[in-house]
């Protein structure tokens, strides 16, 4: 499968609601408006800037920085 993001159900939510995202380097992003919003997110903050830990050894099986950058700029609440 090509193009897939293995993510815990929970940071699965948060990407797909714009709260967290993978950037084309791929490292998690998580948004400020986590807190703003929900007065929480510190376990969430902690992932912010660091590399995502498994990634398929095989380049043309990892996540597209193509569909990484739309995220970012479409759903992705930064």
């Amino acid at each position: 499968m090509s193009n897939g993001l293995l993510l815990r159900s929970d940071i699965h939510t948060l990407y797909d609601d714009g709260y967290l995202t993978v950037t084309d380097d791929l490292r998690v992003e998580v948004s400020r408006k986590i807190k703003e919003e929900f007065q929480n997110g510190r376990e969430y903050y902690a992932y912010h800037g660091k590399p995502l830990v498994e990634l398929p050894s095989l380049p043309d099986q990892r996540p597209s920085r193509e569909f990484l950058r739309w995220h970012n700029e479409h759903v992705f609440q930064g």
